[in-house]
């Protein structure tokens, strides 16, 4: 299998209520570029989050009693983590979606504005789908979507693009009860296949590139309805709770 990862640029400053879909096939025909049967579109959630208003302006936050005494502990703007906490939680917690994750994925960085936050998308696994079925209907391809955000992880330095929103492939590929070249069966191991995707499709979009979008290409796997939840680990199987 020979993969490639190709960036989208040209896709403007996203606004709410812009056109994404339509920003993203504006730069794909500006650069000759065109999606086909069997691409993975890897997309940045702050553009999604833009473009369905999840953008905050600190000025317009007034700071509740706790979030500014969280301030005054932890040196952070009191405006900002009066969000988080709207947001279920602060510093490392687990957001609405069943996240773990830095400040509820709530991050100044590409805000597009000065003294702005942007939130993660309400549903990504919804915002995925509707993208999808938005370039199906639109440039005629049949593609799967994956939005992606960067966390940290547990038991590594560094942060790496994990997907938060998946429609048409698979969240993992499973290979328990198969057995391996000396007949030794295959007990736990089941490969995060979306979260392996927008890793590598990181690797071209970059964090300052402004480069929110890449095409994942050769790919082979089968359409699937599962979503980003399926990542989402159990209380009973977290070992940090």
């Amino acid at each position: 299998m020979t993969l490639s990862i190709i960036p989208v640029h040209g896709i403007p400053e996203v606004r709410p209520r812009d056109d994404l879909v339509g920003l993203l096939l504006q730069a794909l025909r500006a650069t000759r570029e065109e999606v086909v049967d069997g691409d993975v579109l890897v997309i940045a959630q702050k553009v999604v989050s833009k473009s369905e208003g999840r953008v905050v302006r600190l000025a317009d936050v007034v700071p509740s009693q706790q979030a500014l005494a969280m301030a005054t502990e932890s040196g952070k703007d009191a405006r900002q983590l009066e969000v988080v906490l709207g947001e279920r939680g602060v510093l490392i917690v687990e957001t609405r979606h069943g996240f773990v994750c830095a400040n509820a994925g709530v991050d100044r960085s590409n805000a597009g504005a000065p003294d702005t936050v942007v939130l993660l998308p309400v549903d990504p696994d919804a915002s995925a789908a509707r993208i999808r079925d938005e370039i199906g209907e639109r440039a005629h391809a049949t593609v799967a979507v994956v939005i992606t955000d960067t966390f940290g992880r547990a038991w590594r330095e560094g942060h790496t693009n994990v997907a938060i929103g998946i429609a048409g492939l698979p969240a993992l590929k499973r290979y328990i009860g198969q057995r391996d070249p000396e007949g030794y069966e295959l007990r736990v191991t089941e490969i995060a296949v979306a979260d392996e995707i927008a890793a590598a499709a990181e690797l071209v979009m970059g964090k300052l590139d402004r480069c929110p979008v890449a095409i994942v290409r050769g790919l082979t796997f089968e359409d699937s309805d599962e979503t980003a939840q399926e990542y989402v680990r159990p209380a009973a199987r977290d070992m940090f709770r």
